[in-house]
C-alpha cells in the first residue's frame, strides 16, 4: 500500500498518513484547519511487516483503507528524553 508522510506545520510530531491518490484538500475541514500546512516528509510503501517507530503499521494500513488518510499524533511518553514534548525538558546527556 502506498502513501505519503505528511508533517504539521502547527503540531510537533503530528503527521497525516495519505494514501497515495488522495488530496489533502480532501480532508475534512477541521482536521485541515488543526493540522495546518502539510510539509511533505516521505513517500512509503506499507506492508504488513514493514516497522514504524510509533505506529502500528496494521492499524495505519486500516485507516487508509477505510478512510484515505491515518492520523499520528504526538506520542505521550519519550523513553529516549530525547524528543521536545510539551511541558517536558530536552533531557542533553545520552548517558
Amino acid at each position: 500500500m502506498k502513501c505519503s508522510v505528511l508533517r504539521s506545520s502547527l503540531k510537533d510530531f503530528t503527521y497525516i498518513y495519505l494514501l497515495a491518490g488522495q488530496d489533502f484538500e480532501d480532508l475534512p475541514d477541521t482536521l485541515k484547519k488543526v493540522f495546518g500546512e502539510p510539509e511533505l516528509v516521505m513517500d512509503l510503501e506499507l506492508t504488513p511487516e514493514r516497522k514504524l517507530a510509533y505506529e502500528d503499521v496494521t492499524q495505519v494500513m486500516q485507516n487508509l483503507s477505510e478512510q484515505g488518510y491515518h492520523l499520528q499524533m504526538p506520542p505521550q511518553e519519550d523513553t529516549t528524553g530525547l524528543l521536545q514534548l510539551p511541558g517536558k525538558p530536552k533531557q542533553t546527556t545520552l548517558l
